[in-house]
């Protein structure tokens, strides 16, 4: 899943959530859930992801709703080899991008 956010220090969990096309209760869910994500909090107890996190909700998204892992299986999963499924998280990320390119080149062509 490419996710589409500008280019801030700091999003809110409402742009997380509709960047990930979820809602805000999943993403509070999942940062229960998994030690890894760890926004920072206002006063006010707000949530600011920074891009450090969305990458790694994005690994969990990938995981989870993509790969069909169970929760339990993505923490098992992100304990066993750190590095391994973000690489390959970025090798399906890349690879939508060519196939969009190449759509949109074969369109402009037609």
């Amino acid at each position: 899943m490419d996710i589409v956010l500008p280019d801030k220090l700091y999003y809110t969990i409402g742009e997380i959530a509709k960047a990930f096309n979820v809602n805000a209760s999943l993403i509070r869910f999942w940062e229960k859930e998994f030690s890894i994500i760890s926004p920072r909090k206002t006063s006010s107890g707000s949530r600011k992801f920074s891009p450090d996190d969305v990458k790694k909700l994005q690994l969990i998204y990938h995981l989870v709703k993509e790969q069909g892992y169970t929760l339990e299986g993505a923490r098992q999963r992100l304990k066993e080899d750190k590095q391994k499924p973000l690489t390959n998280l970025d090798v399906v990320t890349k690879l939508e991008r060519v196939k969009q390119m190449l759509i949109e080149i074969k369109e402009n062509l037609e």
